[in-house]
């Protein structure tokens, strides 16, 4: 599962692999600062401004702990394969009501089988492209809440064994696929102390305005785009420079978009246990030596949604 020896050197990608226990506390602590940064604006200066750019942010860091439990999940967070499976879990993973092991089972079987019938990820992808008014009712379902009650529903019925009260029951895999799961004590148990934290230096309701409302508006917005910048419109192939995307971002996409360098996704399918704030220098490698034409590169962000949504009506 490391498509990039095709293309680099051993001694080329060794370097680039090396894990840091000090850069993964460093990033756990930069997305729990940049939570923290906008309610400490709001309680300076309330307003309706400063609590939709706090709902914004935090969605925006809800993801930013998704990327980095992906990372714990491929044990590259940290170099301690402990630190990565706890603080994976309770520090990124429960907070957001995502299972660390259930999301590494499933995330492997996609990197195993990347774009081909195999593929547990082809669902998110394959319908694209798709036409405006698709993407436009898709992308309005997410801001709305209307996809993250949904999955959230769907997430705590199945937690609840009330499965069968569903149109539709997921398992454990579909679940694990948008940073969910079916183990919620100890996600719930530490949303408590969340909202014990928010309460005791803001109000009760901060929980639900800055914490529940970003995880299912527009955190579902920003986790949709990302995906379908990853591997929608891309080829149905075992192609590794094609199959995958990577999408250029300037800082604002990278404040509200992308992450600790998720936009180099196809850098990170190349070589997995690459950490992710290596990706870039993994990519400039690749284009120094020559394979920049052959990669998918989107110039921006814009240009992937109007790719994904160009389907005639």
């Amino acid at each position: 599962m490391t498509p990039g020896k095709k293309f680099l050197s051993s001694d080329e990608i060794r370097p680039l692999a090396e894990r840091s226990d000090l850069w993964g506390f460093l990033l756990l602590a930069h997305c729990w600062a940049v939570i923290i940064a906008p309610l400490m604006v709001f309680s300076l200066w309330p307003s309706v401004f400063t609590a939709a750019l706090a709902v914004i942010i935090i969605g925006s860091r809800q993801l930013g702990l998704a990327i980095l439990m992906h990372e714990a999940a491929h044990n590259a967070l940290f170099r301690s394969a402990k630190l990565n499976t706890i603080l994976g879990a309770w520090l990124c993973g429960n907070p957001i009501l995502a299972d660390l092991s259930a999301y590494r089972t499933y995330h492997l079987k996609h990197h195993r089988h990347t774009q081909t019938k195999d593929d547990p990820d082809l669902r998110l992808s394959r319908p694209f492209p798709a036409t405006r008014a698709s993407m436009m009712r898709k992308l309005l379902r997410d801001i709305s809440g209307i996809t993250g009650i949904k999955q959230r529903t769907q997430q705590f019925m199945v937690a609840l064994k009330l499965a069968g009260d569903l149109e539709h029951t997921p398992s454990e895999e579909e679940l694990a696929q948008a940073f969910s799961g079916t183990k919620l004590k100890h996600a719930v148990l530490v949303n408590l102390v969340i909202f014990g934290f928010m309460w005791a230096f803001g109000d009760w309701w901060w929980w639900f305005a800055f914490w529940a409302l970003p995880l299912l508006t527009w955190y579902q917005l920003v986790l949709r785009v990302r995906n379908i910048a990853e591997h929608g419109v891309v080829e149905f192939s075992e192609n590794p420079l094609r199959n995958v995307r990577t999408t250029k971002a300037g800082p604002l996409m990278r404040l509200l978009l992308a992450p600790y360098w998720v936009n180099f996704h196809l850098e990170h399918h190349l070589v997995m246990h690459v950490p992710c704030r290596n990706l870039p220098k993994l990519h400039r490698l690749m284009l120094e030596k020559g394979h920049g034409p052959d990669m998918e590169i989107a110039q921006n962000y814009w240009d992937v949604l109007m790719s994904a949504a160009s389907k005639p009506a």
